[in-house]
């Protein structure tokens, strides 16, 4: 006798909740992207628009000026791809030895691993201060240099934290089939515990990714050569400098263009890969923050 799905007949307390947490949902998706729909529409606007305050989340005057004001800039494509170098080689380095130092804090059987992890937490909340840091880097020769850019944010504990609660949950018994296999601790730790961290690690791609893509503060302290900028320090002077023009009356008028609405273009133009990126690691970024919580 063939199957019959059943239908069960929700109730109306069940059909309340359900259109009530339907609003709500809507609500809060149109809190979330209004403002970077009215950024969007703010960096297509025209000045004259913008300044009455006509613009909500469609352009109004429609005019790509200022896409074409920086794009034209031969400084900005080369400031984009020092960041995409800079993301990727330094993303890359972060989870390599965030990795390498979270995985033996996760072993209760390494001696001294709670004076280690005491030791590693430390230095979340304690830091050598600014002066001592550009010293050592410039005592380093690492000023004007990408490691000068990199080095800074390469580990961060919270991170490392991150990931030794993550590896503390895989399954020992792997590990151990793994030892009688005959693989070394090394191959251990990349052909079986790496394969199985795949959300823990898609989340670090994300933070470290994100987080070098927006850095502009190490490029401030370390990095006075401007053909070795990142895209977020460049538009940064870009801002600061229509911000701080002279008089607008001896301005041109693209230039005042650019000063209207230099600062949502700014943002569209840095946000825009990352938003990219984001819809092919969220399942994984998920996981990673729900697996990955803190349990000691």
């Amino acid at each position: 006798m063939a199957n019959k799905s059943v239908k069960v007949k929700e109730s109306t307390g069940y059909i309340v909740f359900k259109t009530i947490n339907t609003i709500i949902m809507i609500l809060i998706c149109a809190v979330t992207l209004y403002p970077f729909l009215y950024l969007v529409a703010q960096s297509f606007s025209s000045e004259t628009a913008i300044m009455q305050g006509q613009v909500s989340i469609f352009p109004v005057g429609f005019n790509i000026g200022t896409y074409k004001s920086v794009l034209a800039k031969g400084d900005f494509l080369l400031s984009y791809k020092n960041t995409l170098i800079y993301s990727v080689v330094g993303t890359v380095l972060s989870l390599v030895f965030s990795s390498c130092l979270a995985y033996p804090l996760s072993k209760k059987e390494l001696k001294g691993q709670k004076i280690l992890t005491k030791f590693v937490i430390f230095t979340m909340y304690f830091g050598g201060g600014l002066i001592p840091n550009y010293v050592l880097m410039r005592r380093l020769h690492l000023i004007n240099h990408m490691a000068g850019f990199i080095m800074p944010s390469l580990i961060s504990t919270y991170y490392v934290i991150l990931m030794k609660s993550f590896f503390a949950e895989t399954p020992h018994e792997l590990e151990e089939a793994g030892e009688l296999d005959g693989l070394s601790p090394i191959g251990i730790f990349v052909r079986i515990v790496i394969p199985l961290s795949m959300p823990i690690i898609a989340t670090m791609i994300l933070f470290n990714a994100v987080g070098y893509w927006n850095n502009w503060y190490n490029a401030f302290l370390y990095l006075d050569k401007k053909d070795m900028w990142p895209v977020a320090y460049y538009l940064k002077t870009i801002i600061t400098g229509a911000s701080t023009s002279a008089d607008p009356g001896e301005a041109s008028a693209e230039k005042m263009q650019i000063a209207a609405n230099i600062k949502s273009c700014s943002m569209v133009l840095m946000t825009l890969p990352i938003i990219c990126v984001y819809p092919f690691v969220q399942k994984y970024y998920v996981q990673g923050m729900m697996l990955g919580g803190v349990k000691e």
